[in-house]
């Protein structure tokens, strides 16, 4: 299979010519799309002459190149009517009827220069297909954020992102305005299905069925709680999916110098005890690292549970029930052999470095520590 996209250095471009490439070298899979297949790009920096032997070729089109941002209202019917026109013209002179997908734009139905050209663009492809033939998928695409999305253009997520993460500032002139927006990955998932053309297809209008409506406040609000987080170690709540995408979406903007920060380390005699990350509904996740001879630990608690994996040194963990004074178990841990130790309710532990260097703890407790009510009582094992 050869499929052309033009527009391949756009946004959705990008991230579906990516996604084409995993499947050629076999780091994707997707079942009814074979890794034998060739990608024909063409976009602003491509011969021209090119798109004739590419509409000669091609078993499917994804035709993504448009305009939405020129200097002069004219181009947007020059590049949004016009190339698709002559895009049109060169596989009429080929007899090359293969399914076109275009992406359109739900301003389409608006009264607007962008939206009457996208909209002319449409029509001329409804009635290619009627003389033709050829399959049409229609995308009215709302907006669509994610990574590779170019800031301070077309898209408010991607702004808001790249002014937040380099400190910039923003501007929201209605908070409660509501915005319908759509996830890159689901984009591509969706665009590659068209790929399974033995689907009888019934319409030309399409959608992606993961849109989601929500106000343009509580965007900014979450971007910048994601800011945040580097402060708090409270990572945003990922059973909400939209929230878990626009969080991959923030990372992708972060400045090359600013992918780490630092942790506060809690540093005595007999170590260190580091918080890494916290979470309100799963706990909080903490590095313990032991000097040589050092004990750590001797309490219990009623509710409050924890996980232990030593992934550097060798130690020993012991337990014992508050109401049995003489009964002490012991469990040997080694980092040349990961396992992890649940730590009881109702049993006072500690943990013991026996070794000749630092024992490093990774530490899971299912709870963030709150002074208040640390549930935690001294008792020697």
């Amino acid at each position: 299979m050869k499929i052309l996209i033009t527009g391949s250095q756009g946004f959705i471009g990008k991230n579906l010519v990516a996604e084409l490439n995993n499947i050629k070298e076999k780091k994707s899979t997707c079942a009814h799309i074979s890794s034998e297949l060739s990608i024909l790009e063409f976009n602003r920096n491509t011969d021209v002459s090119l798109l004739d032997e590419y509409c000669k070729e091609a078993n499917f089109i994804f035709h993504l190149a448009g305009v939405n941002r020129p200097r002069e209202e004219k181009e947007f019917m020059e590049g949004n009517y016009g190339f698709t026109k002559d895009l049109l013209s060169l596989l009429k002179k080929h007899q090359n009827a293969c399914p076109i997908m275009i992406s359109s734009s739900i301003q389409a139905t608006l009264d607007n220069p962008y939206g009457k050209s996208k909209k002319a663009g449409e029509d001329l492809l409804l009635k290619y297909s009627q003389e033709t033939g050829a399959e049409l998928f229609i995308y009215r695409f709302p907006n669509v954020f994610g990574k590779w999305c170019r800031p301070n253009y077309n898209s408010a997520v991607a702004t808001f992102c790249h002014n937040i993460t380099h400190d910039l500032p923003i501007q929201v002139n209605n908070p409660n305005v509501d915005m319908t927006l759509v996830y890159i990955d689901d984009v591509v998932k969706e665009l590659l299905n068209c790929l399974n053309i033995s689907e009888n297809k019934t319409e030309n209008y399409y959608k992606v069925s993961s849109e989601r409506k929500i106000k343009l406040g509580s965007i900014v609000e979450l971007i910048e709680s994601f800011k945040e987080s580097r402060k708090t170690l409270q990572v945003p709540k990922f059973s909400d999916p939209f929230t878990k995408k626009l969080y991959s979406t923030y990372l992708s903007y972060l400045p090359e110098d600013q992918f780490s920060y630092p942790l506060k380390m809690n540093i005595d005699e007999r170590g260190s005890f580091t918080e890494f990350i916290k979470s309100s509904d799963r706990g909080q996740v903490s590095v313990n690292i032991s000097k040589p001879g050092i004990t750590k630990g001797n309490h219990w608690h009623h509710t409050k549970n924890e996980k232990f994996l030593v992934v550097s040194g060798k130690g020993a963990i012991r337990f014992r029930r508050v109401d049995e004074p003489s009964k002490v178990i012991e469990y040997f841990v080694s980092g040349n052999k990961l396992e992890v130790l649940d730590i009881p309710v109702g049993y006072t532990h500690n943990i013991e470095n026996l070794g000749e260097s630092d024992m490093v703890t990774v530490m899971w407790v299912n709870e963030i520590f709150d002074p208040k009510r640390p549930d935690t009582y001294f008792e020697v094992v």
